[in-house]
C-alpha cells in the first residue's frame, strides 16, 4: 500500500508540509484546489502551484480529492453536458502532473453530514459526531451550524461551498424530481461520458462512499452498502471506474462488513480511507481512534483483507480525534495532526507484522 495524507493547502490548513514529512511512511499528499467551485476547470497554472509546494518535501501528488461534481450533472439537467466537458478537461490537466486517482462523490446537496464538529468523547479529546435525533426534515439547522463554523474560522469545507449553501432552498427544489433510480441513471451517464478520457489519461475515477450511508432530508443516497457497490461496478464495468472505499462511511451502518467488500472488489479499490466508528444504541455514532478496540469498524480485519489481497493502491488515515491543544480555530474538524499520525503508525505496525507473518509461511 502507498500511504498518503490529506492536506488542505497553504492558508487553508494549519498543518505544515514540514510536519507531515516527519510522519514515517507518508509518500504522497492528497490535495485539492479548494477555492474551485464544482463545474469549474482546474487550470494548469493552479495545479503547477501545488506541485511546486510539494516538490521540496519529495511528496507525490498522485491522488486528488474533492474534484466535486456539479449539481446539474447529479440532477440530470440539459446543462450537464457542458459541465461534463469541463470535468474532462480537468482530468486531462491533472494527468499532465502525474495524477493517477481522482476521488469524488455523487451525494446530493451535502458532501457529508455531522451534527457536532467537536464532540467530547470522554478522554479529553473531541471528535466528529452524528446525533440521529438532530436530523429532521428541515436541514437548515444543521447547515447553519456548519456554515457558521466555516465563517467564524475562515475555513472551506468541500461540498459546503458558501455560494451553494446560500441557495439551499433552490437546490432542494431542483432535486425534488431526482429519485434514487434517476440518480443512478445520472451517475451512469456521467461515468460513461468520462471513461474514454480516463483511459486516455490513465486516471482512475474513485467514488467515495456516501456519508452517512442512508437517505437524509429526503435526498437519495447511492453508495451505501455491498449491494450498491456491486451495482456500481457492474453498471460501468471499466478498470478506470473504481472505489474510494471509506471504512467509516460504510460502517456508520453496523450491518456493513467492509472487510468482505475489500476481499470481493480489491482490484477495483483505487483509494482506501481507514476510519474507525463507535456506535451507540440510539443510532448516534462518533469518530474514534484508529485502534481496533476503540471502535466497532473492524480495522484489523479490514487491514488484513487488504494485505491478503495484495493491495498496492493508495491509503490514508481518515478522520481523527482532536488531541491536546487542537480545537475550534486551531484545527480543521476531523483533520488534526496527532491522531491521524497515530493512525498511520497503527496501520503501518499492523501491516509490518502481516508482512513478517507472510515471510515466515
Amino acid at each position: 500500500m502507498k500511504m498518503t495524507w490529506r492536506w488542505y493547502g497553504r492558508g487553508n490548513d494549519q498543518i505544515k508540509l514540514s510536519d507531515i514529512k516527519q510522519i514515517p511512511g507518508v509518500e504522497g499528499i492528497v490535495w485539492a484546489l479548494h477555492d474551485k467551485m464544482p463545474g469549474e476547470v482546474w487550470e494548469l497554472d493552479e495545479i503547477a502551484a501545488v506541485q511546486q509546494q510539494l516538490k521540496p518535501y519529495g511528496f507525490n501528488m498522485d491522488v486528488v480529492e474533492s474534484v466535486n461534481v456539479h449539481d446539474d450533472i447529479k440532477i440530470g439537467l440539459p446543462t450537464r453536458d457542458q459541465y461534463i466537458e469541463n470535468y474532462k478537461q480537468t482530468i486531462k490537466n491533472l494527468s499532465r502532473f502525474g495524477v493517477k486517482v481522482i476521488c469524488y462523490n455523487f451525494m446530493p446537496v451535502f458532501d457529508w453530514t455531522r451534527t457536532d464538529l467537536f464532540h467530547p468523547v470522554g478522554d479529553g479529546s473531541t471528535a466528529l459526531y452524528y446525533e440521529a435525533g438532530k436530523i429532521h426534515d428541515d436541514p437548515k439547522e444543521m447547515a447553519d451550524y456548519v456554515m457558521s463554523f466555516t465563517e467564524k474560522y475562515n475555513m472551506t469545507f468541500p461540498g459546503w461551498e458558501p455560494e451553494r449553501m446560500a441557495k439551499l432552498d433552490e437546490l432542494f427544489e431542483k432535486y425534488k424530481p431526482v429519485t434514487k433510480e434517476k440518480l443512478w441513471e445520472n451517475l451512469k451517464y456521467f461515468l460513461e461520458a468520462i471513461m474514454p478520457t480516463c483511459r486516455e489519461c490513465d486516471i482512475k475515477m474513485a467514488i467515495h462512499m456516501d456519508d452517512p450511508p442512508w437517505d437524509i432530508f429526503g435526498l437519495p443516497r447511492l453508495m451505501v452498502d455491498a449491494a450498491a457497490v456491486d451495482k456500481f461496478l457492474s453498471m460501468v464495468d471499466d478498470p478506470c471506474n473504481c472505489l474510494t472505499l471509506c471504512s467509516g462511511s460504510l460502517n456508520a451502518n453496523p450491518d456493513n462488513n467492509v472487510a468482505d467488500i475489500v476481499r470481493k472488489h480489491c482490484d477495483r479499490i483505487a483509494f482506501a480511507h481507514i476510519r474507525n466508528i463507535k456506535h451507540f444504541d440510539n443510532g448516534d455514532f462518533s469518530e474514534a481512534s484508529h485502534r481496533d478496540c476503540d471502535g466497532d469498524t473492524g480495522i484489523l480485519d479490514i487491514l488484513r483483507a487488504y494485505h491478503d489481497c495484495g493491495f498496492d493502491g493508495y491509503i490514508r488515515p481518515d478522520h481523527g480525534r482532536h488531541l491536546w491543544d487542537e480545537g475550534p480555530g486551531t484545527v480543521r474538524p476531523g483533520y488534526g495532526l496527532y491522531d491521524r499520525a497515530l493512525g498511520i503508525m497503527y496501520m503501518l505496525g499492523a501491516w509490518d507484522l502481516m508482512d513478517k507473518e507472510a515471510e515466515q509461511k
